[in-house]
Formats: structure tokens, sequence, C-alpha cells
């Protein structure tokens, strides 16, 4: 049986046995059919996965005997931080699940001015904590032992990152010493291959549905950020952003 990979929040240790979260413990007995004796991986975003046999399940507990811990070694060299315009219903899930498969180190919801997506305080809320679980999940399943970072969701305006403070050199093929932000942009000139980086740390600025508009345009020119095409066509955001990891991954970083 194949083993599969469950988080959990708490402690892990080699000799620990613990509970399974609820969900956990009702997915190995209800749908994959577990037995004591089995065995399966747990990790809680310490960069470490923890074999474990199962000692006792039933329909609502599944409690595991850790015997073994395995370093994961899988996360990328290049820190790729998304600021992600907010996109409508599953579209934003899609985006976080297939970033997190791609190896991005955290993500932040931005609001923009075409941003469509009207959310109050306590509906964000619950959107982050659904963000959460989303990310958790593509770590189980692409075998991350790190949890990216879901942060709270910003403005485009309140945004603290001005490529004129981290830049070592302006020159056409730029070398960037710190941190280096791009925004995807269809109308710019330059592309990822005009760059290098070389402390492999990266900001990556996406528009929602309707893209950047010229507003949030003159916001990232106010931030000195710099504008990259992603070629002749104009790809929709759940597809530019997950593209621009790709190649970034491509350039500088595991893929």
């Amino acid at each position: 049986m194949r083993s599969h990979r469950f988080f959990t929040d708490i402690p892990l240790g080699i000799n620990c046995q613990v509970e399974l979260p609820a969900d956990a413990s009702h997915h190995c007995a209800q749908v994959l059919r577990y037995k004591e004796g089995d065995q399966l991986t747990v990790f809680n975003g310490d960069g470490f996965d923890y074999l474990a046999t199962i000692i006792t399940i039933n329909k609502k507990r599944c409690e595991i005997d850790i015997n073994k811990q395995i370093a994961v070694n899988n996360e990328s060299p290049l820190t790729i931080h998304l600021f992600q315009g907010i996109a409508k219903g599953d579209k934003m899930d899609l985006i976080i699940q297939k970033a997190v498969e791609l190896g991005v180190a955290e993500i932040t919801p931005l609001f923009t001015e075409r941003c469509n997506v009207k959310l109050n305080n306590k509906r964000l809320a619950k959107k982050l904590e659904h963000w959460n679980k989303v990310s958790i999940s593509a770590c189980e399943q692409s075998g991350r032992a790190v949890i990216p970072k879901i942060n709270q969701a910003i403005q485009i305006e309140n945004l603290q990152i001005d490529n004129q403070q981290t830049a070592n050199q302006q020159t056409d093929n730029q070398k960037i010493g710190k941190l280096i932000t791009f925004y995807l942009e269809p109308t710019s000139e330059k592309s990822f291959s005009d760059y290098q980086i070389e402390n492999k740390n990266v900001a990556l600025l996406v528009g929602p549905e309707g893209g950047f508009s010229d507003r949030d345009l003159q916001q990232a020119d106010k931030k000195n950020l710099y504008g990259v095409s992603m070629g002749p066509r104009i790809l929709r955001t759940e597809t530019a952003g997950l593209s621009a990891i790709a190649i970034l991954q491509s350039h500088f970083g595991d893929l």
C-alpha cells in the first residue's frame, strides 16, 4: 500500500505517539481504509517527514507511533514571494495550489483597482483560513515539508517593496544583489532573461482578471519595480503567474 502524507500542526519526534487531526483520521479510516499496523508519513512544516505506524484507528480517531525522521531537501534555491491579484471563485485556489507545487515560498493576496472580489474582514479571514488549507494540501501532495506562508491580503499601494533600495547595478543585463521584484505587464519590452539574480530572492506581482490598471502601474513605477512580458499572447491571471513561476524556476531555480 502506498504511504500517504498527512499534515499535523503539533510537535513531532521519533518514538512519539500522537493522534492525527480529525480530518486526517477520517481520511485514513473512511477513505483510505487504513488498518492498525499500516504505515504512513506525517509532517508539521519543520522540514522533516516522519514515518509512522498506526497503532489505533476507528471512524473518528487515528493514533500513530513515529519511528523515523527524514530530512526533506526539495525546497527550491530560488525564494519566490508571489503577490497575486485576488481572483474570483476557484481560480485563487488553483493559483495557490499550483504555485505551492512549483515551489513558491510565500504568497500575499493583493487588492488592486480591477480586483472584483469584495471581502469584508470576516469573509477575508475565512478565505485566508481556506487558502492555508489549500497550501497544506498541496504540500501533502507534492512532498514539500515546509509550508509556504499565506499572508494577510494588502492593497497594492501599501506594498513595501522598492527595487531602487536593493539593486546593485542598473544595466541592460542587471545583476541584482538583494530582492528583485517583477510585475507582469504585456506591453513591457523586457523578459526574465534580461536579468540575473544573484542571491535567489524574487518577488512577483500578478494582476487579477482585468490586469493591472494605469493607477496600479503608477504604483509599480513609483517603487521602481521591473515590468516583464510573458510573450506575444495575453494570458489569464491563473495562467500568467504560474507560467512566470515556472520560467523563474527554470532560469534560476530547480526546474
